[in-house]
């Protein structure tokens, strides 16, 4: 996942949350929470159950997040965002808690008698795992026309520069999908596993490398013993289960989408 899409990923996190962004540009933002963002995401429940029983004024917290270090020219100070950090992780769970379904519509601004039409997409985001002794993560978001069938890898990154609204605009109507979004879904699905399977997985076979190593160094400690202790077992199950690769996949958050 890219700092571009990590920045794209903030600023509609926040802003459908209802956050206002104070300051912004590419590479950086500052994000006043609301009491019930601060609530979800800042670990500070005593603060607020204070708050509560003395009829305390809330002061929400106010967040500063750095998605590109490398081009900052300012000295701002705040909280470095990348994939795998933990406050992503966060947010990625936030948004599950909230929703992970959308219905969005672009907006049309038409000057015409004639309305404009919508056409439907279904986009997914997921999060690709490579797990053994090391981790590996990633960041996918496809998305498929359900009228023609089309697939748009990046899909995240499109609908980020399109003016999206919850509600559809009077001058346009929907059409109809034809591919229903099970059916989409599995396309999805099928897509994602085949991008996975063409991708280099040198990782795998490297762990396995450190594994018969470490597997080596573990029979000659106990080279000659013919009865072989508890612990010996133990070892190495526990070392099977440290190198032995494994790719977990989830769905972030997805949804529906009208769009010209």
């Amino acid at each position: 996942m890219y700092p571009q899409q990590i920045h794209g990923y903030l600023q509609k996190f926040f802003t459908e949350s209802n956050c206002p962004i104070l300051n912004s540009n590419n590479h950086f933002m500052t994000v006043q929470l609301t009491v019930d963002m601060d609530k979800k995401i800042m670990n500070r429940p005593f603060y607020w159950r204070y708050l509560e029983n003395t009829d305390g004024v809330p002061n929400p917290a106010q967040l500063t997040f750095i998605t590109d270090q490398n081009q900052l020219d300012e000295d701002i100070k705040g909280e470095v965002v990348h994939f795998g950090s933990p406050r992503l992780n966060q947010l990625f769970q936030t948004t599950k808690e909230l929703g992970a379904y959308v219905q969005m519509y672009e907006k049309v601004f038409n000057q015409s008698k004639i309305k404009t039409i919508l056409t439907p997409w279904l986009g997914v985001n997921y999060k690709v795992s490579y797990y053994s002794d090391q981790t590996k993560e990633m960041f996918h978001s496809l998305g498929i026309n359900l009228i023609t069938g089309n697939l748009v890898d990046g899909f995240q990154d499109w609908v980020n520069g399109l003016d999206l609204n919850s509600r559809m605009s009077d001058d346009a109507f929907k059409i109809t999908y034809i591919i229903k979004p099970i059916r989409a879904m599995e396309r999805l699905d099928a897509a994602l596993e085949n991008i996975i399977q063409e991708d280099d997985h040198t990782w795998a076979e490297e762990a396995k490398m450190r594994w018969h190593k470490d597997r080596e160094i573990l029979e000659y400690f106990y080279e000659g013993i013919e009865n072989k202790p508890e612990c010996y077992e133990l070892e190495k199950k526990a070392m099977q289960e440290q190198y032995e690769s494994r790719i977990k996949i989830e769905i972030v958050n997805g949804g529906l989408f009208y769009l010209k």
